[in-house]
């Protein structure tokens, strides 16, 4: 029987027992509302790159027994080039024009043209890279217009002959874009420095971004350099480059091109060509031959041969046009790197010497600096000084 001292004793341990927890309790509870909620690390969903396909650029080797596919990789954070900025011819000719028309117009001065004026006119077209022949054509047209007139009048009869000539070799329409042929084939000449394989590059991507499907022939051969050179523009442009062994046959090439061009349904095929000029014999037995391979692989080709002639070579640039000319049927000619030379007159002297229209004129490095050429265009920027 509990006696009611263990009674009493238990009843006051339980009783502090249960207050102690309940202290216990309160304070947990405290504690945990003065404590800042415990945030979890939340787990986010990384965006995953959309999928691209870069574009593939086939190039067919000769004599292997199957095309090297050569896949181009994204570059990863790759972002589309800004568009360049639009440009006033002026500025891309402006060492010509000082060169020629800002000679002239110091020359002349406020002074009517007499013999004396006549014959100091005469040293500066001649020295001027307009060629000897168009030199004298032009001060023969100054002499029989212009004598006794002033400075204002002598120029302007200097810029409607320069005009005249340069109309007469103005194409009317893009022979690509009207062309009846499929594939339309150019053939493209040059001496190696010319920008020969950097204007076929530029033509592939100026017809690639107007929706044309392009073939590249990589015709020089006995240049690794220019066969790299153009793969690198296949790539970037996204179109094929059929090319041969290092020093192989031109020809051969030439042939696979247009016929691949052919069996793919190409709109266009533009074919590299050696750009050697040691002699002329050499040089008009390989340009036959590759015209000879070209229509067997497509009865009428090529429809184009472009001269591409450096700008900055002056009146060199004629004597280029002189031999090529003979050996091959040039009908068209691109000039480049106006914008970095004092010479690009020399434009004149090929329009007046050889009537050969110009189909482009390079104004800088950039694609789009590859333009069409516009005679009325051209003499307004070559006079504005």
């Amino acid at each position: 029987m509990v006696s009611n001292f263990e009674f009493g004793f238990w009843l006051l341990a339980g009783f502090l027992l249960a207050f102690g927890a309940t202290l216990f309790y309160v304070a947990r509870r405290r504690r945990a509302r003065a404590l800042p909620p415990k945030v979890l690390p939340r787990t986010e969903e990384v965006a995953q790159p959309a999928v691209s396909s870069a574009p593939e650029v086939r190039v067919a080797v000769l004599e292997s027994p199957s095309p090297v596919v050569v896949q181009v990789p994204p570059v990863a954070g790759e972002t589309r080039a800004p568009a360049p900025p639009k440009f006033r011819l002026h500025e891309r000719l402006a060492k010509t024009s000082q060169a020629l028309v800002g000679r002239i117009e110091t020359l002349l001065g406020g002074r009517a043209l007499d013999d004396a004026l006549l014959s100091e006119l005469e040293t500066l077209l001649f020295t001027a890279d307009l060629g000897v022949q168009t030199a004298q054509r032009l001060l023969e047209t100054v002499r029989r217009e212009g004598q006794g007139r002033d400075a204002a009048a002598v120029k302007e009869v200097l810029r409607k002959e320069i005009a005249s000539k340069l109309s007469r070799v103005e194409i009317a329409e893009d022979p690509v874009l009207h062309s009846p042929h499929k594939p339309h084939v150019i053939l493209v000449l040059g001496v190696n420095g010319s920008g020969k394989t950097t204007t076929i590059g530029k033509l592939a991507a100026m017809y690639t971004k107007m929706g044309k499907k392009v073939v590249l022939g990589a015709g020089d051969t006995f240049r690794a350099a220019a066969t790299e050179q153009l793969q690198v523009w296949g790539a970037r442009v996204g179109c094929e480059v059929i090319a041969g062994r290092e020093g192989g046959d031109p020809s051969s090439v030439a042939f696979d091109a247009v016929k691949h061009a052919v069996a793919t349904g190409a709109d266009l095929a533009i074919l590299d060509t050696a750009g050697r000029l040691q002699t002329r014999e050499p040089l008009l037995e390989e340009l036959k031959k590759i015209v000879r391979v070209t229509g067997k692989a497509l009865p009428g080709a090529p429809h184009e041969t472009l001269l591409v002639l450096d700008s900055n070579t002056g009146q060199n640039a004629i004597s280029q046009a002189r031999i090529f000319t003979e050996v091959a049927g040039v009908s068209g000619i691109v000039l480049t790197k106006l914008d970095g030379t004092a010479k690009g007159g020399v434009i004149v002297g090929l329009a007046d010497e050889f009537g050969i229209p110009v189909r482009n004129v390079g104004v800088g490095e950039a694609v789009e600096d590859l333009r069409e050429f516009h005679a009325a265009e051209f003499v307004d920027a070559l006079f504005e000084v």
